[in-house]
């Protein structure tokens, strides 16, 4: 027999046996039984500004942990509030759950105030999802929650408890034993048959290259591929998510592939005879033009979700599963590689545009992100865990910040989600407390989410921001300057003095417009015990380079006009 307890009580219960240690809400009156149960248990509580930071710090936690993050709010507004949030999640494959209040169950239906059918509304933006309107039913829905979030392949659920669940008293029973759902089978194998195929392919190959995408750190599979590209002697291509997965001093490391990565690992894709994609999805922001993009290449795709399958990329061999696992399986029939000329026509791609020597530059009385971002990374080491929003930065980041860990870059990668990177970077720091966490973000998306400097000021959290102010909508500018004439329509920004509103949260603000001002002031932030935010004016019509226009063909680049303003050799 168990306990008797409310179904409030049975959440938190059910949160801490699950290891639940903190989670990012805000209450309301729909949730409020349970707020009110949440003082009698060891749950910290961080208090944000607004629900969609709440799901933001909840992803950045996960991404950083690799643990689920909790993420709790009211009905109605603050429901769909997270939606954002969940959406961001559910493309990048980070494991959250959401927990929101819901009007009595009586209401449901009757347009009550603050009703929102919350479920409905998530419902292709979420893993699965569940309306709880029973006490009873409420420690096996938490359990297999958890259970969804992070099996397979990661995502967000969202638990929906109506208020008379949370009020209601019934027997606590905690089942902890795996959980049993029909038709969810997550755990996938190809058979005999396709891994056959699939070694044929690799030891035949003369000129292949490795994706390593998001899967690879999800998967905890960085040996693994670092063994496999090593025996096999293959060079490896990074996506965004990817970065990280494989040391960037590795001999073996391309750079980033797609839109902005590097040049030469797009002509290498394109001049392939096989791709082995590990855990990515062929986006569109990776492939360019699907009718032209690499030609005369076999592909093998390694992946937990088989929706992915050729999906966008026809493949010649699909292997579902974990890639742990299937690497594991493979390798040992992955013969030993000579691919010499292979790689030595990669390098004279190459060429010396792997010289980004920012550093060493001589100062023209311009402040470029380059040079803020390449100082952070030598500073730091390339040791500190790096969240950035999405535009310009962030490709800058991907560019010249060099990521030798993984988990130490987090961004929002497939939804793009403006105002990601400041509530993130609290989670982040959260689940590492010991890591130096860095926020690279544009003065646009800063202003979306600012609010949450109030959180950092209240829970006393110490993280470093960088904003990178150039007075515009950067990327958005970009391709009305390469696209539209120069029409920029609706993109030029007005910003607040970032230095006064952060002192006003009781926070140490600086402002740098000149690069020799740059290294003493990130000094300065890394000595400072409490956050700084750093409003960094850079140069307002730079551009990110090179760039596959949407829908072109991968090798159509558009390339940095020569010779550069930051870099004199053939950078890009």
């Amino acid at each position: 027999m168990g306990d008797m307890k409310t179904g409030a009580q049975i959440l938190w219960e059910s949160l801490v046996r699950e290891g639940v240690s903190t989670v990012f809400g805000y209450p309301g009156g729909a949730i409020l039984p349970a707020y009110d149960a949440m003082l009698d248990y060891p749950i910290r509580h961080v208090l944000v500004r607004h629900e969609q930071g709440a799901t933001h710090m909840a992803d950045g936690f996960a991404r950083a942990s690799g643990e689920v993050g909790v993420a709790v709010a009211t009905s109605g507004p603050g429901a769909t509030n997270m939606v954002t949030g969940i959406a961001t999640a559910m493309l990048d494959s980070s494991p959250i759950v959401c927990i929101t209040g819901q009007v009595g169950s009586k209401l449901i239906g009757s347009d009550a105030f603050q009703e929102t059918d919350v479920t409905g509304v998530t419902l292709p933006i979420t893993k699965h999802n569940y309306l709880v309107t029973d006490a009873a039913d409420l420690a096996a829905t938490i359990h297999e929650a958890f259970y969804v979030a992070r099996s397979g392949r990661p995502g967000p659920v969202l638990v929906d408890i109506t208020k008379d669940a949370q009020q209601s008293s019934t027997e606590f029973i905690w089942d902890g034993g795996p959980v049993r759902m029909p038709g969810y089978r997550p755990e996938l194998r190809a058979s005999n048959a396709e891994y056959d195929q699939a070694i044929d392919l690799i030891n035949g190959a003369k000129r292949p290259v490795i994706f390593a995408g998001h899967g690879v750190q999800l998967s905890g599979a960085m040996a693994l591929v670092r063994e496999f590209a090593e025996r096999a002697n293959m060079p490896i291509a990074m996506t965004l998510l990817g970065i990280g997965s494989v040391p960037a001093s590795h001999p073996l490391n391309l750079g980033m592939m797609g839109m902005h990565g590097e040049a030469w690992v797009n002509q290498a894709i394109q001049e392939a005879d096989l791709l082995l994609a590990f855990g990515m999805r062929f986006d569109d922001r990776v492939t360019g033009n699907l009718k032209t993009y690499a030609p005369n290449a076999r592909k093998v795709h390694i992946d937990i979700d088989p929706a992915e399958f050729n999906k966008n990329v026809l493949v010649d061999v699909a292997l579902a599963g974990d890639l742990s696992n299937v690497l594991t399986d493979l390798l040992p029939r992955v013969e030993k590689g000579n691919r010499a000329d292979w790689l030595t026509t990669i390098r004279e791609m190459r060429g010396d545009s792997a010289v980004r020597d920012v550093q060493n530059l001589p100062d023209n009385g311009h402040l470029y992100a380059a040079h803020v971002i390449n100082d952070i990374w030598r500073m730091t080491e390339g040791k500190a865990v790096v969240v950035t929003d999405v535009g310009q930065h962030q490709m800058w980041e991907a560019q010249y910040y060099h990521h030798q860990e993984p988990r130490t870059l987090i961004t929002s990668g497939g939804l793009g989600t403006m105002g990601f990177a400041l509530p993130a970077a609290i989670g982040a720091k959260i689940a590492k407390p010991d890591a130096e966490v860095w926020v690279v973000v544009g003065d646009g998306g800063f202003q979306m989410t600012m609010c949450e400097l109030a959180t950092i000021a209240q829970e006393k959290i110490k993280i470093n921001v960088a904003i990178i102010n150039n007075g515009y909508l950067g990327m958005v500018r970009q391709w009305q300057e390469f696209f539209y004439e120069r029409r920029y329509a609706a993109t030029p920004l007005l910003s607040p003095d970032f230095e006064k509103l952060t002192e006003a949260f009781g926070l140490r603000g600086a402002t740098v417009s000149r690069r020799q001002d740059v290294e003493p002031t990130v000094a300065m932030a890394r000595a400072e015990p409490g956050t700084v935010v750093i409003d960094f004016k850079v140069e307002q019509e730079d551009t990110v380079y090179p760039m596959v226009p949407a829908g072109a063909d991968l090798h159509a680049m558009i390339r940095r006009p020569s010779p550069s303003p930051i870099v004199e050799t053939a950078d890009d």
